[in-house]
């Protein structure tokens, strides 16, 4: 007999429908439900359920969940939500995602590498400069978060030539590049990097960690990309650093409230540019294989796929 998966999300329909149409395609064993078309029966008796930003009291009306199969990368806000519960919780590792990521952070890098702004500005004022050529040999790309986005980033940059620096939680050795740890690692980063890259996650330790000491460390006028979490840059000091100029000018596609407020200074910022939380969109076909995968494997021998650590955050 074929079994009921939820699928608990906000997506728009469009959305949910593609998701649950390529769902059904990976996983012909199973029958992928949404959410608002689930009987009663069917919520009593689910035991896995597949996730995108879902309502916590959706999920909280399916009473036997094992666990939650996440579409997304990011876990905070179900940690947030549903933390508490007994169930555990399964992120999307997608080696797609990772490509993506990669190609944003150099796509961008080189955006702030080849003074990308000044030319914009100088074309609003009908200015005619050229600024001198630097090598990407001659900077160095500090990736903060070493994790799967973290090094498919770090072997993208050191691929086209620039030196690359990272930190993380926990010492890492990954050929090619000079990884830092700990609090004063993320300033010694910070100081001899040119462009700074967050890829962080947010959880507790990572909340406001990027403050006015860390875009002060080093010379003046590095570039800043987040592609991370909003909640893990202190807006105020970034401000602050683009004033100053520790910052030369931040691209920023992630925000603690998205979308992003209209009255919030990024917006008009000379100095910053904003994205819509477009870096690395999950794709729906990559990300529906690796998700019938873990189901099917968990079928055939009742064993979890890698679940997050609650306290740890990911």
């Amino acid at each position: 007999m074929m079994k009921t998966i939820p699928f608990v999300s906000q997506c728009s329909n469009e959305e949910e429908q593609d998701w649950i149409k390529t769902l059904a395609e990976k996983l012909p064993g199973e029958v992928i439900v949404p959410f608002a078309a689930l009987t009663d029966q069917q919520k009593e008796e689910a035991e896995i359920a597949i996730v995108a930003n879902p309502k916590p009291e959706e999920v909280a009306m399916l009473p036997n969940l094992k666990w939650v199969h996440s579409v997304w990368a990011g876990v905070e806000r179900l940690l947030a939500d549903l933390g508490d519960r007994p169930f555990d919780i399964v992120r999307l590792v997608d080696p797609e995602l990772g490509h993506t990521m990669a190609e944003a952070v150099l796509a961008w890098t080189l955006y702030l590498h080849r003074d990308m702004p000044s030319y914009a500005k100088f074309q609003k004022q009908r200015e005619w400069v050229e600024l001198p050529y630097i090598k990407a040999a001659d900077k160095t790309v500090g990736i903060i978060g070493l994790g799967a986005l973290g090094r498919a980033s770090a072997k993208i940059l050191g691929d086209f030539g620039f030196q690359v620096a990272g930190w993380s939680r926990s010492q890492k050795d990954i050929d090619g590049v000079q990884c830092y740890s700990g609090p004063d690692g993320l300033y010694a980063l910070a100081e001899r990097s040119d462009i700074l890259v967050c890829l962080l996650p947010l959880t507790s330790e990572t909340t406001g960690l990027l403050d006015g000491r860390v875009f002060a460390s080093g010379a003046k006028g590095k570039g800043f990309i987040n592609f991370g979490r909003g909640a893990v840059v202190n807006n105020v000091d970034l401000l602050t650093a683009l004033d100053k100029q520790y910052i030369s000018h931040a691209v920023l596609d992630v925000f603690e409230q998205e979308p992003l407020p209209r009255e919030s200074e990024f917006w008009g910022h000379e100095n910053v540019t904003v994205l819509p939380h477009i870096s690395a969109p999950t794709d729906i076909d990559t990300a529906s294989t690796i998700v019938a995968e873990n189901i099917q494997a968990y079928r055939r021998s009742g064993v979890l796929p890698p679940v997050v650590n609650k306290k740890r955050g990911y």
